[in-house]
């Protein structure tokens, strides 16, 4: 690994906070056309366009955010992706990316759906409900959990669907995707034993049932 790019995966760990983020950093192509659902700030979308050069959109519900995200320098438009994505052609972007988001749509194959229909390639990132932190507190408390993962009280999370990396891995293979990758991750480190159990939050990249073009 270049300086450089060890200098740029730094830059993405200790300002945006995000270790999915810096997978999604590696995944991404220089100069591909990227949007990305749920986008908030827009922060992910300015180091893709600054560091990669790619043609960077984003899509995000929140007014106040958008406004956020355009003062950054980054295309978003406001839209609830439930709603779905009718106003983006068929393969119009390289990737369409879902960070930590899948979980808080009403219609998760739906919106999965039409990632693969505007975009060759989706990148999936969420929280694996089914890591031990998150099974040892609802054993112990007899209650929804809250964990680092998952903080919120069951009555004011964002979160609707909770699913594990067998889950999605299942779901996958319903849907007839093509896993080109697949990322665990526990903070900065990567899983490679027991993913379902250790990982924190998973990342995939994946192609439509004909895969990638």
């Amino acid at each position: 690994m270049s300086a450089q790019l060890q200098k740029d995966r730094h830059f993405v760990f200790e300002l945006l906070g995000r270790s999915d983020y810096a997978i999604i950093g590696e995944i991404v192509e220089p100069g591909a056309k990227v949007l990305d659902l749920g986008c908030g700030d827009g922060e992910l979308l300015e180091w893709l366009a600054k560091k990669k050069g790619v043609d960077a959109r984003g899509v995000e519900i929140s007014g106040v955010k958008v406004q956020r995200a355009i003062a950054r320098g980054v295309s978003v438009f406001q839209c609830d992706i439930d709603e779905g994505l009718a106003d983006y052609p068929a393969g119009a972007f390289d990737y369409v990316i879902l960070s930590q988001t899948l979980q808080e749509t009403r219609q998760p194959r739906r919106v999965l759906r039409e990632m693969l229909r505007v975009g060759r390639r989706a990148i999936v990132a969420f929280p694996n409900f089914g890591h031990w932190r998150v099974r040892a507190s609802m054993l112990v408390s007899g209650r929804a959990p809250r964990t680092k993962l998952f903080p919120y009280d069951w009555y004011d999370s964002p979160n609707i669907h909770f699913l594990t990396v067998h889950d999605f891995e299942a779901l996958a293979s319903k849907e007839r995707l093509v896993v080109e990758r697949r990322y665990f991750l526990s903070g900065h480190h990567k899983v490679t034993l027991l993913p379902n159990l250790f990982a924190e939050v998973a990342v995939y990249l994946v192609a439509g049932g004909s895969g990638a073009s």
